[in-house]
């Protein structure tokens, strides 16, 4: 011991050259986390750049990318960008894209019951009951069977955004009877054309870039897309001058998210979880901005476009159930399609027996406070 009194300041100095000369002698430590480079995966979209369609695709990506703290980025491309609109499935089966933003109906033609997962028949579930059949239903399962186990596809799919019920769609006169789509040249895609078909229309199938220019050189006389903002932005108006809104055609659909199932599982569990849970943040997004373009675009196509809104007659309506009574018989006698169509009306009698006796009729309010708007 000594009487000598040691100050904190000349402690505090001493000890530090001490530790950096041992520091400076010692070998250099890796940091305790080193910054890793972002995964990217190429996403190609069954979409043009213009359609709406291409920025719900955004707002997934945004989410990923968001969700994962910069860990995970998507490079999302338009269709045709590698390859063609109802390609992408392949696509991503060959490793060719890594992901793809589509819809079942586009590879139907591989296996009919694809379109069971998007437009199917109506048994009177809207397109959100459709996507809780998915969660808790089955769904999920039996789409996981068909891709993986029936067709052999190596891929991981996930399903969001119930889309409002497509518009029966343009027409170079209006509908106001089931007969006019006798002989009709038409364009729809998935069991829709099965459906148009057994009411004597001449069905084409064709992505939606293709859809004006065939209306233009008359190898279509109507058609369908999807919505008022796609169909707007595509030039529907310029070809055709009736809308009708309202269709059992295409009564319930949802995007699908592919991919390659490889490049999927290589990626550590939280990236997974984010793909996969990611598209139900989407599911909320895609809708709200749906609701918001979708009756905006409405009314331009009215007010600026000078098109003739109409809703498809009830007796249509009547026609076209009749004709998926017509076509269903057939179809069933697959096993797969015929599981997956009981599952759906078991879970449709059950859930909109509920909707329908819960829900008041909003029609009765909106007429109540905007008289004479209908």
């Amino acid at each position: 011991m000594t009487d000598k009194t040691v100050s904190r300041r000349s402690f505090l100095k001493t000890t530090t050259i001490a530790a950096g000369a041992a520091a400076a002698t010692a070998p250099l430590a890796a940091p305790a986390v080193l910054a890793q480079a972002p995964k990217t995966l190429k996403m190609q979209s069954s979409w043009p750049a213009s359609d709406i369609f291409q920025e719900m695709a955004q707002q997934y990506v945004e989410r990923v990318e968001a969700m994962s703290g910069g860990r995970l980025k998507i490079d999302l491309l338009p269709a045709g960008a590698v390859v063609g609109a109802f390609a992408v499935q392949d696509a991503c089966h060959d490793g060719v894209i890594d992901a793809a933003h589509t819809v079942p109906v586009y590879w139907y033609g591989k296996n009919k019951a694809a379109s069971l997962f998007g437009t199917g028949p109506v048994f009177g579930c809207d397109a959100n009951q459709m996507i809780a059949w998915l969660y808790h239903g089955g769904g999920y399962e039996f789409y996981r069977e068909l891709t993986q186990d029936i067709l052999g596809l190596n891929v991981v799919g996930f399903l969001s955004f119930g889309m409002p019920a497509q518009p029966l769609g343009w027409f170079k006169s209006e509908i106001t009877d089931a007969a006019q789509l006798s002989g009709l040249k038409y364009r729809t895609v998935g069991l829709a054309a099965d459906l148009f078909q057994a009411m004597g229309a001449s069905v084409a199938q064709l992505p939606g870039g293709e859809i004006v220019p065939a209306m233009e050189r008359g190898v279509i006389d109507g058609f369908e897309f999807n919505n008022p903002t796609s169909d707007s932005r595509f030039g529907a108006q310029d070809v055709a001058k009736n809308y009708m809104l309202s269709s059992y055609h295409q009564a319930s659909e949802s995007f699908e998210y592919i991919f390659n199932k490889d490049t999927f599982e290589g990626l550590e569990p939280d990236l997974q979880a984010i793909l996969k849970y990611g598209v139900e943040a989407a599911h909320l997004a895609n809708f709200a901005l749906a609701m918001n373009q979708y009756s905006a675009d409405l009314a331009k196509l009215q007010t600026e476009a000078g098109v003739n809104v109409k809703r498809t007659p009830e007796s249509v309506l009547q026609a076209q159930l009749a004709a998926w009574d017509k076509i269903l018989p057939p179809l069933m006698e697959d096993p797969f399609f015929a599981k997956v169509v009981d599952s759906q009306k078991a879970w449709a009698e059950r859930v909109v027996f509920y909707s329908l006796n819960n829900a008041p009729d909003y029609e009765l309010a909106y007429k109540h406070y905007f008289p004479g708007k209908m």
